[in-house]
């Protein structure tokens, strides 16, 4: 990717396709398959500023594994990689692995 970066709490993602068959084993065709709400951050901003002009910092970073809601963001095409660029407070959570979730618990 291009050296862009999103300004202020914004975050780039990138959609991380679902199955494309079924349980069953059913092919889904692509126009009967609906867009992945799931995705990998790729860039994020600074962060936004509160009330008294101080900079709140993004809690995402790069790399993240994140779920968004189905309608969230603007898609984007840079160096002909399709994107989505969206607030942070569109994205509901990251996705951890179930190694880290277990050491928290």
């Amino acid at each position: 990717m291009t050296n862009f970066r999103p300004l202020h709490d914004r975050v780039v993602v990138k959609r991380i396709d679902a199955e494309q068959k079924t349980a069953g084993g059913i092919i889904i065709p692509d126009t009967a398959k609906e867009k992945p709400q799931e995705g990998e951050v790729v860039a994020v901003g600074p962060g936004a500023r509160n009330e008294r002009g101080e900079l709140v910092a993004t809690e995402l970073k790069p790399g993240d594994r994140v779920l968004f809601g189905k309608w969230s963001g603007t898609e984007v095409k840079i160096d002909g990689e399709e994107l989505l660029i969206m607030k942070e407070s569109d994205i509901m959570g990251v996705v951890e692995p179930v190694a880290e979730l277990k050491k928290a618990a």
